[in-house]
């Protein structure tokens, strides 16, 4: 496929999935980008480190920025703490800590399989389609397994391009 039909396709998957799905998405831009910086640490490639770094801050500081406290309480305030520690991660990152990326990559991991527990959840007591999804949004291709994360070889579609 060429870059152009690749680059129609993300943009396509993007515009026709449900929030829900753009939530899994982002998640797995961020879990690739963070994986990205710890193959720059590992390979010595500070720009392949600076850059999976910078899009993986732009993920979670965007999920941070999106959090409706009236709506979502303690779970919204939780989540605030955990995105903002990752950032300062992330932040520390910078200077060659393998291991701050790893903790990371632990925590984006297991909050998009706990969202898509949730959404398991949602979708089996509304009938199979979530609030605001369409129809679409419950077909077998959007569902994705919530168990214990995407293995390590994991490489989702490129949707922050």
């Amino acid at each position: 496929m060429s870059s152009y039909g690749q680059k129609n396709y993300q943009q396509n998957q993007i515009l026709t999935a449900s929030p829900e799905r753009i939530l899994i998405m982002l998640y797995d831009g961020a879990i690739r980008f963070t994986r990205q910086a710890i193959m720059g640490i590992e390979e010595n490639k500070p720009a392949l480190r600076r850059e999976g770094i910078s899009r993986a801050m732009a993920i979670v500081t965007e999920f941070a920025n999106t959090l409706n406290h009236k709506v979502g309480g303690e779970m919204a305030e939780n989540l605030d703490g955990l995105y903002h520690f990752m950032i300062r991660e992330l932040t520390e990152a910078r200077k060659g800590d393998v291991e701050k990326l790893r903790v990371v990559e632990g925590l984006l991991v297991d909050l998009r399989a706990t969202w898509i527990e949730a959404i398991e959840i949602v979708r089996s007591e509304s009938g199979g389609v979530t609030a605001g999804a369409s129809a679409s949004a419950s077909a077998p291709d959007e569902t994705v397994s919530a168990a214990a994360g995407p293995p390590k070889d994991y490489r989702p579609l490129n949707v922050a391009m």
